[in-house]
């Protein structure tokens, strides 16, 4: 059984990085729950009650995609709630039955703001996050991917923190006051993510969707308030930490599910930003494939069968993508997995080594 799937991470660095090596196809097994064995940054539990979830759930991704041929590359997924580094600044974690933990504001005024101190990663929830990853990586080597918990961009984590009505004001009427606590967020992000690449020699530093990219490549978070603000306050509040953060490793992987199609062009104002993932709104993906043909490749999930031969229709001629696809049986999926490698008229190239 091919368990490191050598020839699925060169495919991979390629699309991301290199010479056009063909669109990837991931067909992710039939799920775990997300919420077994629960939310470990909430949890007191000792971090070996989850160890046989994680074994298990990684032995059954690497029996399923060596059967299946597809493009994927296992790794251990840790599927946290959003509000992690909120928390951190001392916003209380809500738990919903049936639904990850959220993150509820802690304060509202420009005062409460600037009084807020700087948090550190020696705060529980992201301390909880290197103590399972540290675990796991003892127990089952260097070698396994393990991934990101869910990674908020620095204005997400400080609008998780604000009050978001009271924030949304603030950009106009006390921009600085938002300025501050945005760098005080990226700085706690930034360490997060330097530590976490320390620890684990082979991070995956994708959080959504599903999918492996190689360290040195960049860091994945998510975007998502962007959708209730115009490109210029996109690109005073938002584009200068995206940037330093793709400098400070090597590129971005962006995730957006609000209504953002008139912030592409700010987008592509990020520096090596790899890949896009995009729940899209109406009018659909045709503006998304016309703008980033030829510098970014589209993480595209949460979507059927039909909905990507369209894409492949609509693509540029330098357009790439990735396709994260679900299936509940195996032979199912190798069917499906056929039908969309023959429609796609760009054949792969023989893997060429960066």
């Amino acid at each position: 059984m091919p368990t490191n799937f050598s020839n699925n991470k060169q495919l991979l660095k390629n699309l991301f990085a290199g010479p056009f090596p063909g669109n990837a196809i991931l067909i992710n097994p039939p799920g775990s729950s997300v919420l077994y064995p629960g939310d470990f940054t909430l949890s007191d539990r000792p971090v070996k009650d989850y160890f046989s979830f994680y074994e298990s759930d990684y032995e059954n991704a690497v029996k399923w995609h060596a059967e299946l041929g597809d493009d994927s590359v296992p790794y251990i997924n840790f599927n946290t709630n959003t509000g992690i580094f909120a928390a951190a600044f001392g916003c209380k974690l809500h738990e919903h039955e049936g639904s990850l933990a959220s993150a509820r504001p802690l304060i509202t005024t420009v005062e409460e703001a600037d009084a807020l101190p700087q948090a550190d990663i020696s705060a529980r929830t992201i301390n909880r996050v290197f103590e399972i990853a540290s675990a796991l990586r003892d127990r089952m080597g260097d070698d396994i991917p393990i991934s990101v918990p869910d990674i908020q961009s620095p204005f997400d984590i400080a609008a998780l923190i604000w009050n978001k009505a009271d924030m949304f004001v603030a950009l106009l009427d006390n921009p600085d006051a938002v300025h501050r606590l945005i760098e005080k967020c990226y700085n706690l992000l930034e360490s997060f993510l330097k530590e976490y690449q320390r620890i684990l020699p082979s991070v995956n530093m994708c959080h959504c969707p599903y999918a492996w990219a190689p360290r040195g490549l960049g860091c994945w978070l998510s975007e998502d308030e962007v959708g209730s603000m115009s490109s210029r306050m996109f690109d005073e509040f938002c584009l200068p930490t995206l940037t330093r953060l793709s400098i400070a490793f090597g590129g971005l992987f962006l995730h957006c599910c609000a209504s953002a199609d008139h912030q592409y062009g700010g987008f592509k104002k990020i520096p090596n930003l790899r890949g896009l993932n995009r729940v899209f709104q109406s009018p659909g993906p045709g503006p998304a494939i016309k703008a980033f043909a030829g510098t970014t490749v589209h993480m595209v999930a949460w979507t059927d069968e039909t909905a990507v031969l369209n894409m492949l229709k609509m693509a540029e001629p330098d357009s790439r993508f990735l396709f994260n696809m679900e299936n509940t049986d195996i032979n199912l999926a190798k069917a499906m997995l056929e039908r969309i490698r023959n429609a796609d008229k760009r054949e792969k190239e023989s893997v060429k080594t960066l």
